[in-house]
């Protein structure tokens, strides 16, 4: 009895908590609050930086990883403005640094804590290209992709305390496995490492982060073309066997830019009121 009690709190905790992601409008399973997600994330991501070579502001590549950062960051919290929803950003804190390392890669943490690594610099090869990567990983922030894993973990993992939710509940009660979970899901090395925010996105949040980071380049004055021209870039750069895609975390490199080409006249009609209006991300 005691166990159909717990299951069926289960069941109303999990129907309580959806949320429909901005744009995509999918539905998707939150246990946990922002304000305990965030407060996690920045703690990561200091100790992260405290033993990382952040690149100095002052750099030619450090300030354009910076005004495309900030760009964005504006422009999805005007997206929010325009829609009613303005605090739908409260409590994130944007914050960009660029990070010398030979890692192709970058990741943006909940809360609006983001990394670009040197080493993909060369692929992204403009300003534009860099918009194409830092919207894709700020979408991943705005739509809680980070939460819906940490949600997914939990419940699958039983840290549900008694139909209660959330990170501290879980931490009390069972500290060590919810930050085992909280490591795997944001790849936290131990010590901090190079592997930080590397989230393991399911294919559906990957091409939910390419959909709504389209649409927030282009609302920040980039022009959402290029997304096409730097995956096939990265395509060409991962060379070598390719993991079959139902086995991969990621879309097919084919795949991947059929879908951006599939959604470029809606990013296109955003990129040109930008455009004629001049906002760079204001609306």
């Amino acid at each position: 009895m005691k166990r159909v009690i717990f299951y069926g709190v289960i069941l109303l905790t999990t129907l309580w908590a959806c949320t429909k992601v901005p744009l995509s409008g999918r539905n998707q399973l939150l246990l946990v609050s922002d304000d305990e997600m965030n407060a996690m994330a920045f703690t990561s991501y200091k100790q992260f930086l405290d033993t990382s070579k952040v690149v100095p502001a002052n750099s030619q590549q450090a300030a354009m990883v910076k005004r495309v950062g900030d760009k964005i960051a504006r422009a999805a919290q005007s997206y929010f403005e325009s829609t009613g929803n303005a605090d739908y950003l409260k409590g994130y804190q944007w914050q960009t640094e660029l990070v010398q390392s030979n890692q192709v890669n970058a990741w943006c943490m909940p809360g609006g804590k983001m990394v670009v690594y040197t080493g993909i610099l060369p692929i992204t090869q403009t300003e534009t290209g860099l918009a194409v990567v830092m919207g894709h990983e700020v979408s991943h922030a705005i739509a809680k992709h980070g939460s819906e894993r940490m949600s997914q973990g939990m419940l699958a993992q039983g840290l549900l305390v008694a139909g209660q939710i959330g990170l501290g509940v879980a931490l009390k009660d069972k500290p060590n496995a919810t930050q085992n979970l909280w490591n795997n899901v944001f790849g936290v090395a131990a010590p901090i490492g190079a592997q930080l925010g590397m989230m393991a996105h399911g294919r559906y949040q990957e091409s939910e982060a390419d959909h709504l980071g389209l649409i927030f380049m282009s609302m920040a004055g980039y022009n959402p073309m290029e997304a096409v021209n730097f995956w096939g870039r990265m395509a060409a750069n991962s060379g070598g066997a390719k993991t079959p895609v139902w086995m991969s975390t990621h879309p097919s490199d084919q795949q991947r830019i059929s879908d951006i080409k599939s959604r470029m006249g809606e990013a296109m009609k955003y990129y040109n009121a930008s455009s004629k209006s001049g906002s760079n991300g204001r609306f």
